[in-house]
C-alpha cells in the first residue's frame, strides 16, 4: 500500500488537521497533534480528533506500529486549562477526562506498539499521554513535568501510567512539586526508552520501528496484551495468564516456524505481515 496521508479533526474553517495521519506502506501509522500555536493542548476537539484516528488504527488489520508525534516546541501541554475554565461545572469536568481517559485507554488496547516521538515539553496530561505509549523516544531538548499542582489541580488522571513508569518515590516528587525534569532524567527515571539529539530523533524512532517490524505480528499482539493484563494481576495469576499466552502463541505458524529455524540453525521465513 503506498504512502497515504489524510487528517482528523480541525480547528476551525478552513483550518489545518488538528492531528495530521501519515500511513506507509509497512504498515506504520503515525499521528501528528498539530496544534502548535496551543502547544497541542490536550482540549475535546484534539480529544475528539485523537480518538477518531485511534479507533482507525484499532480497525485497521494491516496496521503494525503506531507512533505519536508533534508539531512545534511542544509535545503536549496537557488539557486546556482555558476549555476547563470556561465550563466549570462539575458534569463537564467529568465528561472531559472521561474522553481523555478513554484515548489513553485505546492507545493500551491496540495490538500494535506505540512510540512517543517527543521534540519538545510535555506538561501534565501531555505527560501522561507519553507514559501511556509503550515505548517513547526523545529528543535531549524535551522536557516533562506533571504541573497541575501548581495551579491547585493535582495530575490524578496523568498518575495512573506515570506510577506505573516510574520509581513510585520519583512519580510522587513529580506530582507533589510540579518540577520538570530533563529528558536524560526522564530515561533514567523509566519514561522514556531512548534519548538523542533533536536532529536524530527520525532516525531514533525508525530504528524501533524496524526492530518491531522485524517480528511476527501476532506474537507482537499477543505480547503485549499480556504484558498490560498480567501487570494488574497477583503474581500466581499472571504467570497462570502468560502461560496461557505462551501455549496459545505457540500454535501460531510463525512460532512454530522460529522455533524450527532455531533448531535448525537458520534464519526464520515469517509469514506475510501486511
Amino acid at each position: 500500500m503506498p504512502d497515504a496521508s489524510t487528517m482528523a479533526g480541525t480547528s476551525g474553517p478552513g483550518a489545518d488537521p488538528l492531528v495530521q495521519v501519515r500511513r506507509d506502506a509497512r504498515g506504520v501509522v503515525t499521528l501528528t497533534l498539530n496544534d502548535p500555536a496551543r502547544f497541542n493542548a490536550l482540549g475535546s476537539p484534539m480529544l475528539a480528533a485523537l480518538q477518531s484516528a485511534i479507533d482507525n488504527v484499532a480497525s485497521d488489520a494491516s496496521a503494525r506500529v503506531l507512533v505519536l508525534a508533534a508539531q512545534g516546541r511542544a509535545f503536549c501541554a496537557g488539557h486546556d486549562l482555558k476549555e476547563m475554565a470556561a465550563a466549570s461545572d462539575l458534569v463537564s469536568h467529568q465528561k472531559l477526562f472521561a474522553q481523555c481517559s478513554r484515548m489513553m485507554l485505546s492507545l493500551q488496547k491496540l495490538p500494535v506498539p506505540v512510540i512517543a516521538q517527543v521534540q519538545g515539553m510535555a506538561t501534565a496530561a501531555g505527560c501522561q499521554l507519553v507514559a501511556q505509549c509503550d515505548l517513547a523516544v526523545a529528543s535531549s531538548a524535551a522536557s516533562f513535568a506533571t504541573s497541575g499542582i501548581r495551579y491547585g489541580l493535582f495530575c490524578a488522571t496523568p498518575s495512573v501510567p506515570l506510577v506505573r513508569n516510574l520509581p513510585i518515590k520519583k512519580a510522587m516528587e513529580m506530582l507533589l512539586t510540579g518540577d520538570f525534569i530533563d529528558a536524560a532524567t526522564a530515561l533514567d527515571q523509566g519514561l522514556l526508552n531512548r534519548v538523542v539529539a533533536p536532529d536524530a530523533l527520525g532516525e531514533a524512532v525508525e530504528q524501533l520501528v524496524q526492530a518491531i517490524l522485524d517480528k511476527p505480528r501476532v506474537a507482537v499482539a499477543m505480547g503485549k496484551a499480556l504484558v498490560y493484563q498480567q501487570r494488574e494481576l497477583g503474581v500466581e495469576a499472571a504467570y497462570q495468564l502468560a502461560g496461557q499466552t505462551m501455549a496459545v502463541n505457540m500454535q501460531d505458524a510463525d512460532a512454530q516456524e522460529g522455533v524450527s529455524a532455531f533448531a535448525q540453525k537458520r534464519t526464520p521465513q515469517w509469514s506475510a505481515q501486511t
